[in-house]
């Protein structure tokens, strides 16, 4: 059986992990609102039923990365406060 030591330690190895992976959603989030404008600024005034389609698809992809941010920051309280128990 692995000592709490070890445990504590794989949590904050793992969690290091969902650190790094926070930081690539937050940059894909970043790069999804740059291809917003971008789209924004290239389509403005245009009412073709693909421009709306593939804005409301960027739209939908940036609410998902945020729900999947939020998903890992409750997975990391809650990784916390079990090793904070041990």
């Amino acid at each position: 059986m692995a000592s709490v030591a070890d445990i504590k330690s794989a949590i904050n190895a793992a969690l290091a992990h969902v650190r790094d992976g926070q930081l690539a959603v937050r940059d894909a989030g970043g790069r999804l609102d740059d291809a917003q404008r971008a789209l924004a600024a290239a389509v403005h005034g245009s009412g073709h039923d693909a421009v709306t389609a593939a804005q409301a698809a960027l739209q939908y992809a940036a609410t998902e990365l945020d729900e999947c941010l939020a998903a890992t920051l409750r997975a990391v309280e809650q990784a916390e406060s079990y090793a904070s128990v041990l």
